[in-house]
């Protein structure tokens, strides 16, 4: 059912579409991820992110003081609420202050620019954080977006789970649209990602038998209105 790259295609310190790799055939792995998310909505790729800025990034994420990762909650703004029944994991967003998270996020530019090019999605930015899944974490079936009253257009998921064996746990399972049929089960493999539209895809993450890492973000429109500034998450 996916599209999926088998090797490390891309360059997180591109800063132009010219300087990502191509992939074996000589193919544009940013035409790929646009035809994948156009014919089937989602797209998992094994290994997009070479293994030294993986390193990095995993290394940060196990720096960060675990009193500055806070409870995630459901909804937004005044609708913002805790609710452990649905989800129990935590996050820290993220910004360009780590050289690691710079560069993920430089490659993430490259691909909103990518992805506004071939598909007109109007993507205006991108925001993301990671999120940890300790020992009997979830996160119960639930949309990152839904049409019409969100700005997330398209989601992201990048696996820091060093050494997941499958008796782990902690799997993403994708849902058809508006229906219980699991399409893809998505494993926390180190340094594999997905990318879905925000607004197609119910989906859970299976519940983590060992600490889970990942980087969660979501690449927006913006629903800005005159004096209402669309805030940045």
């Amino acid at each position: 059912m996916n599209a999926a790259f088998s090797t490390a295609e891309l360059l997180p310190q591109a800063d132009s579409e010219r300087e990502w790799r191509r992939g074996p055939d000589g193919d544009d792995p940013l035409d790929r991820i646009a035809s994948a998310l156009r014919e089937t909505g989602y797209i998992v790729l094994p290994a997009p992110l070479p293994p030294s800025l993986l390193g990095s990034m995993l290394r940060h994420f196990r720096s960060i003081d675990r009193t500055r990762f806070q409870s995630a909650g459901i909804g937004r703004e005044q609708e913002h609420q805790l609710n452990q029944f649905v989800r129990t994991d935590e996050i820290f967003w993220l910004d360009r202050s780590n050289p690691a998270v710079a560069a993920y996020l430089s490659w993430a530019e490259t691909l909103r620019l990518g992805l506004n090019r071939r598909l007109f999605l109007g993507l205006f930015d991108y925001e993301c954080h990671y999120a940890r899944y300790d020992r009997g974490s979830f996160y119960k079936k639930h949309m990152d977006a839904f049409k019409g009253t969100t700005n997330r257009v398209v989601s992201t998921v990048l696996y820091l789970t060093p050494n997941w064996q499958p008796q782990d746990g902690g799997e993403l399972q994708i849902y058809a649209p508006g229906s219980d049929e699991v399409i893809e089960k998505v494993a926390p493999r180190f340094g594999q990602m997905v990318i879905f539209l925000s607004e197609e895809f119910p989906h859970e993450v299976l519940t983590s038998h060992r600490p889970r890492y990942s980087v969660t973000g979501w690449f927006r429109v913006n629903n800005s209105l005159g004096e209402n500034i669309d805030p940045a998450r």
